[in-house]
């Protein structure tokens, strides 16, 4: 079976390498997914759920917290603000951090961009570990 050599990089390091089937990832338009001897592109990738399609019928989850991603020769890159494997993520330290967001939106009056890109990050995160 034909593979992409794939590489998740976050500002602390690197959280996966290695070669998969095909790749699915939260676009800022929508989802979308690459596999071998896909178009070159590079996207803008939206807080989500990416999941790696490994050989076999194995897949891996991740939370992402948005990034970007570069697709040419069959090589995906993935520069993601946050990456955490769905059997890594700590569900209490993200209910407490979706709890302050709420807390953070109910208590301003104007628009807070950032308790509502908190809010949407511990949300999915919270999703994906429930998957």
């Amino acid at each position: 079976m034909s593979t992409l050599k794939t590489k998740i990089l976050t500002p602390y390091g690197t959280v996966y390498d290695g070669d998969v089937t095909g790749i699915q990832m939260p676009g800022r338009v929508g989802s979308f997914e690459v596999r071998y001897n896909h178009a070159p592109i590079i996207s803008i990738l939206d807080v989500g759920k990416l999941t790696i399609r490994e050989t076999g019928d194995s897949e891996a989850l991740y939370a992402i917290s948005g990034g970007y991603v570069e697709v040419n020769d069959n090589v995906v890159t993935v520069l993601a603000e946050s990456a955490e494997r769905k059997d890594k993520i700590d569900v209490q330290r993200a209910e407490e951090a979706r709890k302050r967001a709420e807390q953070e939106i109910r208590t301003k009056k104007a628009r807070d961009m950032n308790a509502e890109m908190a809010l949407k990050r511990a949300i999915n995160r919270i999703r994906v570990s429930e998957l």
